[in-house]
């Protein structure tokens, strides 16, 4: 069995791949921070929203940089050893990201 397959719940990355990760979550957990600053000196509505927005954004792009490898590697492996339910999850996947 390949060592990158997700199909026992879990995913070896490679070391670049998970700097990248890390490094964007720690980005995000620095804006959350922020946000937080802003809330507690009691910056003006709009400011906050705006960064708000920011991190949504950033969140939104965390989980494409996931679901595409996801699809490269996880899926498309289950997929050629004829195990279907990796569609059917990403089906899933795909329709809670876009609610």
């Amino acid at each position: 069995m390949d060592n990158n397959c997700c199909s026992v719940r879990k995913k070896e990355r490679s070391a670049e791949e998970l700097k990248t990760l890390i490094n964007r979550l720690n980005r995000i957990e620095g804006q959350i921070r922020g946000v937080k600053g802003m809330l507690e000196k009691e910056a003006y509505c709009v400011d906050i929203i705006t960064q708000v927005s920011a991190v949504t954004a950033a969140l939104n792009s965390f989980n494409r940089m996931l679901l595409t490898e996801h699809i490269k590697s996880c899926v498309t492996e289950d997929i050629q050893a004829g195990k279907t339910d990796s569609a059917e999850e990403l089906a899933e996947l795909i329709n809670k990201l876009l609610k």
